[in-house]
Order: structure tokens, then C-alpha cells, then sequence
């Protein structure tokens, strides 16, 4: 399989991205999901390149953390090969959604690269009992990847008292 990365841009401003744990991440969910010999275009852009890629294809303003471009689907798909299409992340906004859930950004990036890879694939998440199967295969994915929380309780959990999880 061939997971090819581009990006960031050279910005001081953006963090720093490890890129050979992502493609790795990247490669091990693609062999998770059984496509070990497909491929993956995976982009990663700032606020600014991916604001303007969401409001030319989906008609929306401002940055968003992933888009899915798929080739599996649609006019040319028989022209693919093995390429399953391209993923784009916003660094800067999947380091504001990992800094808010309090997780370092490689596992935010490992879980937007998951989410458009699912993307890619045809999952979707519009209508309830679509996005319901799409959160279990993220869940059922990141296990794979090694990528879940401990589940045991903290030590200021009561005993007794059920915990919620977090996402």
C-alpha cells in the first residue's frame, strides 16, 4: 500500500507534525479495512488552504479539519487504479480540536485521517443511523490502531459510580 503525504506548508506558525507516524497510521487502517493494496493521497494544509478547497466544494466558509475527495465513487472511478482518492486536514484546526479535548495532536490527526479515509470508502455521516455505523467503524478502527483510551477508571472515580467516556 501507498500512503503518499504532502505538506504542511513551511509556516513556523503550524505545529509539527510527525509524518512517518501518520502515513503509518494511515497505511495500518487501509490494511485494517482490507484495501493493504490500495493507495491514498493525504494533504496537509493550513487554515487558509483548507478553507478555500471547503467553500469551492462544499460551499462553505472558514477551515475545517478534514475533507475526502473520492475516486472510488462517481464519473472516472473505473479510471482509478488504486488510488482510493485524496484526504486534506487542517493542521491549525485539528490542532485547536486537540488542544480542546486535551490529546496530543498526532492522535487528532490519526483520527481525521481514519474519518476521511472512511469518507473515501462511502461512509457518511448525514442521517443518524449512517453516522452511527460510520462512529463505530472509527471506533472499531482506532482499537486496530491502538489508538483507545485506557477504559479504567480514574483513581478520583468513586467506587460504585459510572464513568461517562469521552470521545
Amino acid at each position: 500500500m501507498t500512503v503518499r503525504l504532502a505538506g504542511p506548508p513551511d509556516d513556523p506558525a503550524l505545529p509539527r507534525v510527525d509524518m512517518d507516524l501518520l502515513r503509518a497510521r494511515a497505511s495500518e487502517a487501509l490494511a485494517a479495512l482490507g484495501h493493504a493494496r490500495s493507495e491514498l493521497s493525504l494533504t496537509l494544509t493550513d487554515d487558509r488552504g483548507i478553507a478555500e478547497l471547503n467553500e469551492a466544494w462544499r460551499g462553505k466558509r472558514g477551515p475545517t479539519d478534514v475533507l475526502s475527495f473520492s475516486l472510488v465513487e462517481g464519473d472516472h472511478a473505473e479510471h482509478r487504479g488504486a488510488l482510493l482518492g485524496d484526504v486534506v486536514i487542517g493542521v491549525s484546526q485539528a490542532a485547536r480540536q486537540a488542544r480542546a479535548a486535551h490529546r496530543a495532536l498526532d492522535r487528532e490527526l490519526a483520527d481525521l485521517a481514519i474519518h476521511g479515509i472512511l469518507h473515501l470508502l462511502g461512509h457518511d455521516h448525514e442521517e443518524e443511523g449512517e453516522a452511527r455505523a460510520m462512529r463505530a467503524e472509527e471506533r472499531r478502527l482506532r482499537r486496530a490502531l491502538g489508538l483507545v483510551r485506557d477504559a479504567r477508571p480514574s483513581r478520583s472515580a468513586r467506587p460504585g459510580t459510572r464513568r461517562g467516556r469521552r470521545r
